[in-house]
């Protein structure tokens, strides 16, 4: 009889300790998720803000730019009105034209060259997969 009490006994202080292991394994997951959650978040915040940033002074410099490519325009074609006006409207049009070019260029490599967005989560969740997997 006591050999029995002492085994019930036994069986169930395993019963409460794979239940404290599995309470500490499902805090660590949630942890970790958490831990993940806020990281994505902060990258969110950042992406965002560097977006309005980047939209704002955009518009900032398309407004002054244009205001003064046109009035730059105005004066080389005023300038040589009498003379060669048709010959300076089509430079000052063909400088445009490149510039548009470049302009578009510029934003095709800017684009290609940015890192995928939330890099640094999607590599800590990565590292976390290793880890849970057994490797190192």
């Amino acid at each position: 009889m006591m050999n029995e009490a002492s085994q019930g006994e036994t069986q169930s202080q395993i019963a409460v300790g794979l239940f404290r292991s599995l309470g500490n394994l499902a805090a660590t997951v949630v942890g970790i998720a958490h831990t993940r959650l806020e990281l994505l978040t902060t990258e969110l915040q950042e992406e965002v803000q560097r977006a309005a940033q980047l939209l704002l002074w955009a518009a900032v410099a398309l407004l002054a730019g244009m205001l003064a490519v046109f009035l730059g325009a105005l004066t080389v074609i005023f300038y040589f009105w009498e003379t060669h006006r048709l010959l300076a409207s089509l430079l000052i049009t063909a400088l445009f034209a490149t510039l548009a070019v470049l302009a578009v260029c510029m934003l095709y490599a800017k684009l290609r060259g940015k890192p995928p967005i939330l890099q640094a989560t999607l590599t800590e969740l990565a590292r976390d997969r290793e880890h849970l997997r057994g490797g190192v």
